[in-house]
């Protein structure tokens, strides 16, 4: 005689099957805000950054990694260090901190890179 746990019962595999179901739809309508293709925010005003004179005589340079957080009115808000020299990022950091981009719907976070070179 077979065991109660050999075969599903009807109802189990109908509340399994309807999970997955409902997982799918799920997934399936979350799909565009994740496929969204976000263009890049266009720069419309750039400052450069100051390179510390301190630094450039000490022929000390390096890159510095930075993430912005640029406002729907197009401000940078936030300014976070990923990486570079503390002075270099400061100096960085201040100079993204006047750029203006163009507006946009919502927030967004990006990423840029600056490179000091004493020799330059």
């Amino acid at each position: 005689m077979p065991k109660a746990t050999d075969q599903p019962r009807p109802l189990a595999r109908f509340v399994r099957v309807w999970a997955a179901f409902c997982l799918l739809v799920v997934l399936t309508m979350a799909l565009p805000l994740f496929a969204e293709s976000k263009t890049p925010r266009k720069l419309v005003y750039r400052e450069n950054p100051g390179y510390p004179l301190t630094l450039r005589e000490a022929h000390i340079g390096g890159v510095v990694r930075l993430e912005i957080m640029i406002s729907a009115k197009g401000n940078v808000d936030s300014v976070t260090a990923l990486g570079g020299n503390p002075v270099l990022v400061e100096a960085a950091s201040a100079a993204v901190r006047r750029w203006k981009y163009t507006p946009a719907d919502a927030e967004t976070k990006t990423q840029v890179e600056f490179t000091f070179d004493p020799k330059h």
